[in-house]
């Protein structure tokens, strides 16, 4: 009997540089999710008439963030698909340049309707740089180092979210809103330049014919949904036509999307993917994680900065925990993987989560501050032992040729997860929130009632425009934001074991080599897609690597 060939190794010069090869892709991870949380600072400051913001109106300034959130969930899967196809280093440099050329045009803008035009357009480069990350990671590391890679790259991801408040307000504190855009463009060209210099080029060598019918149809359906999903949270009510319209839409068109796929000769998307139950288990508990964490994000804010007194700086500083361990414990997860099996640590990291949340769900407007401190640190934790292994075994599950198209999803599911919870735990705070001051606006003169219901910060608005007249509001504002809080956090409690319950039963219970119960592709399939994928290195490659090897 012959025994098979070992699959191929990397390439011995990209081999020694993969982790400098790393550090460029977490420094270009790094500056396109801050932006996302650094700019929720300066929104005070942009709403302020100009000369110092753009007086910028309620309705500009959610979509600032929302046509960014459009244009980034609807591309990434096209995105992913187009490195696959055109070379993942074309897609991770073209993105880091438009990402680039857009933050300095948001900077510079002298109109609302330029920034929301302007934020979009960095939504184009943050989808094709972000797919391309994880996708290069997967072609320039062994399977072996893979998990420690995906780790650290994870463990980028929550360090960028906890320092973009911090970034933001000393950037605001010191210079003008647009600072928050400016501070993109030399981490850019640094990014950029590096990544010229060091990352490989890699693609599918074998990707069929276009699917231009099916890529059409995952862009108006993710756009519309997340639209809708938006559009619903805003007003509190998704049954309002606005909401539920495009949404219907949305999944109308992602139906259609997947028939189309599942009878095409060349998809988009191999539906078949789906079947593998560990694929499928492992993109919803992505999906579930951000979902319930979008809770702490939406009234976490409100709690510290309204609620505690807090400066937004110092809101900021209270993230640091849950980025920290995050950034301890994501490229450490491996080894709680290799001892317990990935259905204990992903399951085990869901009920952390959960278990912060239910300190969330007892904590009092007096509760001694290094509560929270203990409560980012669990959750950090926990979040840091589900992420990376169920990446892992997204894109284990899959050829390393189809990488661009694994991590798309990946981050389709995230981005979907997590709109769905800002728009569903915000509908929710703001109903109960409403409900439980009810009796209380009935008080005000009518002309005031609507406004002061929307949120605690527009109820103590209204309570400092009306003076002594508005004092009797701010105790009940307090009493009922508290009790909202607590019912988003039980809420985002029993989500999360919902996601523990998925990752026990549906992840499996041992780690093993590929081919093994970690649903991983065969070792035949797995030589195949690591040939595929040394085939993918460019001509250029192989000459660098001999002249490096010489």
């Amino acid at each position: 009997m012959t025994t098979a060939a070992a699959p191929p190794r990397v390439p011995e010069a990209i081999h020694r540089r993969r982790w400098a090869i790393l550090s460029t892709l977490v420094l270009a991870l790094l500056v396109v999710v801050l932006d996302n949380s650094i700019l929720n600072v300066a929104m005070k400051t942009i709403a302020t008439p100009a000369p110092v913001g753009l007086g910028a109106t309620q309705s500009d300034l959610e979509w600032a963030i929302n046509s960014y959130t459009l244009v980034f969930a609807g591309l990434l899967f096209t995105s992913g698909l187009l490195g696959d196809r055109f070379g993942r280093k074309r897609a991770l440099l073209a993105g880091m340049v438009v990402f680039g050329i857009a933050s300095l045009l948001s900077a510079m803008a002298g109109s609302p309707g330029e920034l929301v035009g302007y934020r979009a357009l960095m939504g184009v480069g943050g989808a094709l740089a972000m797919p391309a990350t994880l996708a290069i990671i997967m072609n320039v590391f062994e399977r072996s180092e893979q998990p420690k890679a995906i780790g650290i790259w994870a463990g980028a991801v929550g360090l960028a979210i906890a320092i973009g408040p911090i970034t933001g307000g000393l950037l605001i504190e010191h210079f003008w809103w647009g600072s928050v855009f400016l501070v993109n463009v030399p981490i850019v060209i640094v990014a950029v330049v590096a990544m010229a210099i060091l990352v490989p080029e890699s693609k599918d060598p074998n990707p069929g014919r276009m699917d231009p019918v099916g890529v059409l149809l995952s862009i108006i359906g993710l756009v519309a949904l997340i639209y809708g999903i938006i559009k619903g949270g805003e007003l509190a009510d998704f049954t309002d036509v606005q909401a539920w319209l495009p949404t219907l839409i949305g999944v109308a068109a992602l139906v259609a999307f997947v028939l189309f796929e599942r009878r095409t000769r060349f998809p988009a998307l191999d539906i078949s993917w789906f079947r593998n139950k560990v694929f499928s288990a492992s993109v919803v508990v992505v999906g579930v994680i951000f979902f319930a964490l979008m809770g702490v994000s939406f009234f976490g804010v409100f709690y510290i900065q309204s609620v505690r007194g807090y400066s937004a700086l110092q809101a900021g500083m209270l993230m640091l925990p849950m980025a920290a361990a995050q950034l301890v414990f994501a490229p450490r997860a491996r080894l709680v993987v290799d001892r317990l099996g990935v259905a204990a640590t992903a399951a085990a990291g869901m009920m952390l989560v959960a278990l912060g949340f239910v300190g969330y769900g007892v904590i009092s407007a007096t509760s001694p501050i290094w509560v929270l401190i203990i409560l980012g640190l669990v959750m950090g934790a926990g979040m840091a032992h589900v992420m990376p292994p169920v990446t892992v075994a997204i894109m284990g599950s899959l050829p390393r040729e189809k990488a661009g198209a694994g991590s798309a999803v990946n981050n389709t599911f995230r981005q979907v997860g997590g709109s769905l919870g800002v728009a569903v735990l915000g509908a929710v705070l703001s109903t109960v929130y409403r409900d439980g001051m009810s009796d209380t606006l009935q008080q005000l003169p009518p002309e005031y009632r609507d406004k002061a219901g929307e949120s605690l910060e527009a109820t103590m608005a209204v309570a400092e425009h009306l003076g002594d007249k508005g004092k009797g509001l701010i105790a009940p504002a307090f009493d009922s934001f508290m009790h909202a809080m607590h019912v988003v956090s039980w809420f985002s409690v029993a989500i999360s074991v919902v996601g523990a319950l998925v990752a026990w039963f549906l992840l499996p219970r041992r780690t093993a080599a590929p081919g093994g119960p970690a649903g991983q592709v065969p070792p035949q399939a797995d030589r195949a897609s690591a040939q595929d994928g040394q085939a993918s290195v460019q001509d250029g490659q192989a000459r660098e690597a001999a002249a490096a090897d010489a």
